[in-house]
């Protein structure tokens, strides 16, 4: 007999993987009602498959923090449910091939120990004693992280769904979601074909379905899929339970114990997406995917001179399942913001195992409490670019986040595939400048002018062209683009708002800027601040030709706006608080002016005024040798930049 569901919770889970059964399990514990939906069976999309490696070492420390606490949790989670998880805690060690890896791993360590986490450089013969099977032929030295280990996916997963039910949790497998129902703005629920569940917040962990899934109710989540590979040998002798994990980047590998077996799992460089001709088959469910052993060839070539027993044990098992990855390599976490009460925890690019107990900690509480418990800057789903979001864009993308997994992971590192997706009216003439460019959110940034960037730890020669930067802004002039959204807060009780919601003086006179912090509502007890810096500028009200008095204060606000801060459509017009206030959308666009023959920065300048060069000479100073008009300002504008 089918059990019924309900018809009202507070909370609806889609998706049955770990991410979404941890978020069910911590939500449950806190006395929250949820209903958690699977299409298939629980695990059955890409966590069953995942090779279960988990490190306590990630980018930035609140990350760090949450992946420790989802190692702890897999520790615990036997005695608390009942049901073994599969739980090693071996350690992990990384054997670097080359000067420049050791100074990566050097710097990991140091890092580590900044946020409590136990590491240490050691040397070849330990390494070789802690790892018998390996040879250290060409190996410069080896790292070794006690903390880390791996579990087993499908056992940890279904421990968080026994816990999330023994709090009250109820999950429905084989029930699919034909839809989330939204109305006013708002996901009020999600239909299936058992009828209507109506919640107070829906959370999609689709794992791999979350962008087409996100389509069928107009919500953009751009992550895609990939083919990532995997062998299992033949039972080998001296491969024993307390083996740690093993990674040689270098050589795009990593060797896991598996019942006497090993698992060598790859991230190569050239890495493909998984593109089925009509999208995500309906019928997946613990699907394999066809397997190109000649792609694998190269790392496994390696894999034996690395681990000589290889050339004498079979492949039992040729492996290629989909992960899914995100453009930026960081996986979407919280609300979604166009559709109140829209969560999304998906993306995690093959590190969901990993990063899911802590994952979904993270965003039961941000639920519960409506606002981060934690920065979650890093992975903060609101990033979102909607008009990044085609099919051949986060396939490129996927495929370029996997091959860089174990690339080297330099500081200024410069990703090659789709770029110059946005560019600004400016680019071609920054570009014959010299500019160097970066790339983010898809917008093609100059860095500086002068030599191409090359990689590296250390003073590269460029740093030379980037410090000129730094000089001609502080000692001469420049100016920076702000082709991005920006925001007017209008009216006569603007500068009180922007008082109470800036941590700086606004008070300002017309034409200063202002840099600050916007406080969130926990200011008071919690004493939060918004996790953008914006940039407010005061503006005098003439500058932009509307009547207004130049004492009138206005701010330009480059940040997604007070409006979204208090949960309002960007478009139109509305209250900011009160008093007066209001908010309005400026066009994408802005105006750049900028000494572009003497290969200075164009650094931000207010839009459309220039206090600076407003004076005798102007044009000739800087507007003017631009190119870009023949007066300051009204020459610009005129000229239709």
């Amino acid at each position: 007999m089918t059990k019924p569901l309900p018809t009202d919770v507070q909370v609806a889970i889609i998706g049955g993987g770990i991410v979404g059964c941890a978020t069910a399990y911590h939500l449950a514990k806190a006395g929250w009602s949820v209903a958690l939906l699977e299409r298939k069976k629980l695990t059955s999309g890409t966590t069953w498959h995942a090779a279960g490696l988990v490190s306590e070492t990630q980018g930035v420390p609140v990350m760090t923090a949450l992946a420790k606490y989802g190692l702890d949790l897999m520790e615990a989670l036997e005695d608390e449910t009942g049901q073994n998880t599969g739980f090693k805690r071996n350690g992990s060690m990384t054997v670097a091939l080359n000067d420049a890896r050791m100074e990566e791993l050097r710097r990991k360590v140091d890092y580590a120990h900044g946020c409590g986490i136990r590491a240490e450089e050691i040397g070849l013969a330990e390494a070789q004693e802690r790892w018998p099977l390996l040879s250290i032929d060409g190996a410069k030295g080896a790292f070794w992280f006690p903390g880390d280990g791996y579990t087993n996916p499908i056992d940890t997963t279904m421990a968080l769904a026994k816990g999330a039910r023994m709090n009250g949790a109820q999950i429905f497998e084989d029930t699919l979601v034909s839809r989330v129902v939204i109305e006013g703005g708002r996901a009020v629920g999600v239909e299936t074909e058992q009828g209507l569940i109506r919640a107070e917040h829906v959370v999609n962990a689709t794992g791999m379905w979350a962008r087409e899934f996100g389509l069928t109710h107009g919500v953009q989540i751009p992550l895609h899929y990939t083919n990532h590979y995997y062998v299992v040998t033949d039972p080998i002798e001296g491969v024993t339970g307390d083996l740690p994990v093993l990674r040689v980047m270098d050589e795009y590998a990593y060797y896991k114990e598996d019942a006497g077996k090993l698992l060598i799992g790859c991230s190569e460089p050239n890495a493909t997406p998984w593109l089925p001709e009509n999208g995500l088959p309906e019928s997946f469910e613990f699907d394999e995917l066809p397997c190109d052993e000649e792609h694998l060839y190269p790392i496994l070539e390696a894999a034996m001179e690395r681990v000589p027993a290889l050339a004498e044990s079979g492949i039992r098992k040729f492996f290629n399942g989909p992960e899914c990855f995100t453009p930026d390599a960081k996986h979407y976490l919280g609300p979604i913001t166009d559709v109140k009460g829209y969560w999304v925890a998906a993306g995690f690019n093959s590190t969901g195992i990993q990063n899911g107990p802590g994952a979904g900690k993270a965003l039961a509480e941000w639920i519960m409490y409506g606002h981060m418990t934690m920065d979650l800057t890093d992975v903060d789903s609101r990033r979102i670019v909607p008009g990044l979001n085609a099919r051949s864009y986060t396939a490129t993308k996927a495929a370029e986040t996997l091959g860089h997994a174990y690339a080297m992971h330099w500081p200024y590192l410069r990703k090659s595939q789709a770029r110059g997706l946005r560019r600004t009216p400016y680019y071609t003439q920054l570009r014959d400048a010299g500019a160097q460019f970066g790339s983010a959110n898809g917008w093609e940034r100059p860095l500086y002018y002068g030599r191409e960037m090359t990689d590296g730890f250390g003073r590269e020669p460029w740093f030379d062209d980037w410090k000129a930067e730094h000089e001609a802004l502080r000692n001469d002039l420049g100016l920076i683009d702000l082709t991005f959204g920006r925001f007017i807060l209008d009216g006569a009780g603007a500068e009180a708002q922007l008082q109470k919601l800036c941590g700086a003086d606004m008070a300002v006179a017309p034409g200063a800027l202002v840099y600050t912090h916007m406080f969130n509502e926990q200011r008071g007890d919690r004493g939060g601040c918004d996790r953008r810096a914006p940039v407010c500028d005061a503006l005098s009200g003439d500058g932009l030709g509307r009547g207004r008095t130049a004492d009138r204060k206005l701010a330009e606000i480059r940040c997604r706006g007070i409006r979204r801060q208090r949960g309002e459509r960007d478009s139109g017009r509305g209250d900011a608080g009160g008093d007066g206030a209001a908010v309005a959308r400026l066009p994408d666009r802005t105006y750049r002016r900028g000494s572009v023959e003497r290969g200075l920065p164009l650094w931000h300048l207010a839009e459309p005024a220039c206090g600076t060069c407003a004076g005798a000479g102007a044009a000739d100073h800087l507007c003017g040798r631009a190119g870009l008009g023949t007066a300051c300002p009204g020459g610009v504008r005129a000229a239709g930049v």
